[in-house]
């Protein structure tokens, strides 16, 4: 197979993502994805999407998927990818797998790599001796001089041999745009394999073919990555390729400090959707998780993001990954943007999350009028569905005791609910709203003085009666959105209690 075409020239960056389908997309991805998104846009270069699938045993088709749906849904639209070809594809590392081979095979031919046969029996041993020693284990170099004659009968044997890399005993320099110069000694790492066989490259390898054959310009990535960089650097140089310049972002940590896990909370960005999160605010959250415009400003468009963003504001320190921080910026939105994209958002969010409850009204209108109603309360839109569930669901269970206000007893309670229960049967259906409502009940209070000097002794039994919850909306609210026939049904159910 020819190379495809090397870009000679470029006049803007070229940059990745390049996940690896062994799992769901998750948040650290996503921040990843974003600080190239936001590199190439702002610099006006081309941001690539590439799939690194060549550990067959992990990959899945189901999480390539999700990878590809996240980015969709957060915005990050790619240029050049596996569903969108470019003219420096494949962008699956499993479709190029003869383009590896050849580079293989030229360091194989020039003496840059070789063939190892040692068993893991042996490298165990190896590993063990140098503890001993109290050196830094590494490959002892065993195979490093082995003839061709030595190889072809080691083959023929039927030996199993993967490919290392000599690595030079030297120390290697790097200039992180984040980071400043970074120092590692090679000396210290050892013959590094590179790949299991001539059609199995290992990530080291994979990567650095890839990047040059892409035209990648600048390596943004995190700083678990720090390690493979003076390895996949040797790689370049012995393949006689140009570096690229990388850029490391700081580890997102939980509130502990510690590596951001499951533990702090859910990392599969499908997790967050479930939840209700929307990708404005997600967006927002990542991009200020390491990095932080030239003033005070929080809440920031996507394209306002664009716009300030420079790597030299990107920290050094982990960046804390606080839920509190994401519900604020969630509750934000929520507020900020357009009704009809919120609605369109929530839409979406019913389809794939609704609980399977046996639900008072399942019309889309009906929820939209509940969304109305909590929108400045909740955090995400999960959050309707426990701070809501009373509007949702047919029947609500509570104590009888909560419909009792302070002061009063059951006797004075009841009378309250048909008090309220008369004045709403006589309004009509057509006249079933708040503003009635509310002068209907204004009237019953100034006629009976003991309702004008305790309004909430039928106020507050008609909220819990429609409600069951000690905090929700106001009756009147509540009266209107559930409607006149459930609004009945509800305070002779209360009445019944007693």
């Amino acid at each position: 197979m020819d190379d495809p075409k090397i870009p000679q020239q470029l006049f803007a960056p070229r940059v990745r993502i390049a996940p690896s389908p062994t799992g769901w997309f998750h948040f650290g991805t996503a921040r990843t994805a974003l600080f190239n998104y936001l590199f190439a846009r702002k610099n006006g270069g081309k941001f690539i999407v590439r799939i690194e699938d060549t550990d067959k045993t992990r990959s899945e088709k189901r999480f390539e998927d999700d990878i590809l749906n996240g980015l969709r849904w957060l915005g990050l639209d790619w240029d050049e990818g596996p569903d969108k070809g470019g003219e420096y594809g494949p962008y699956r590392q499993s479709e190029r797998t003869e383009i590896y081979k050849k580079y293989l095979q030229q360091l194989l031919d020039e003496g840059k790599a070789y063939y190892c046969f040692c068993t893991p029996e042996e490298l165990q041993a190896q590993k063990e001796d140098m503890i001993a020693q109290g050196l830094v284990p590494k490959y002892s170099g065993k195979c490093r001089n082995l003839t061709k004659e030595q190889v072809e009968q080691n083959f023929k044997e039927g030996k199993k041999a993967v490919i290392r890399l000599k690595m030079p005993t030297t120390k290697i320099k790097f200039n992180d745009l984040i980071r400043g110069e970074v120092e590692f000694d090679l000396d210290l790492i050892g013959d590094i394999v590179i790949a299991k066989s001539l059609e199995e490259p290992l990530y080291n390898f994979s990567v650095v073919v890839d990047d040059y054959l892409m035209g990648i310009t600048h390596v943004i990535r995190g700083e678990d990555h720090v390690p493979n960089t003076p390895k996949q650097l040797v790689l370049q140089d012995a393949l006689g390729f140009p570096r690229p310049i990388y850029a490391h972002l700081p580890m997102i940590l939980g509130p502990d400090r510690s590596k951001f896990s499951k533990r702090h909370g859910a990392t599969a960005l499908v997790e967050y959707k479930k939840l209700g999160y929307l990708p404005e605010a997600i967006i927002n959250f990542l991009a200020l998780l390491g990095w932080h415009p030239q003033d005070d400003r929080e809440v920031m468009s996507l394209e306002e993001i664009i716009k300030d963003f420079d790597l030299k504001r990107v920290q050094k320190g982990g960046a804390i990954f606080n839920i509190n921080k994401l519900n604020w910026f969630n509750h934000q939105y929520l507020k900020l943007l357009p009704k009809e994209k919120i609605y369109s958002y929530f839409e979406e969010y019913l389809k794939e999350n609704k609980p399977n409850w046996d639900y008072l009204n399942s019309d889309i209108e009906y929820f939209k009028k509940i969304l109305d109603l909590e929108l400045t309360r909740i955090n995400r839109f999960s959050d309707i569905f426990e701070s809501s569930d009373y509007l949702l669901k047919k029947e609500i269970d509570y104590p009888k005791e909560l419909l009792i206000w302070k002061g009063e007893n059951e006797l004075t309670t009841k009378k309250s609910l048909i008090d309220a229960l008369n004045v709403i049967e006589a309004i009509s259906e057509k006249d079933f709203n708040q503003i009635n409502l509310q002068s209907k009940f204004a009237n019953l209070i100034e006629s009976d003085a003991s309702y004008k000097n305790n309004r909430g002794k039928i106020l507050w039994p008609l909220r819990v009666a429609l409600s069951g919850k000690q905090a929700s909306p106001g009756p009147f609210e509540l009266s209107e959105l559930l409607g006149k026939k459930e609004t009945i049904r509800r305070i002779t159910n209360a009445i019944n209690k007693f």
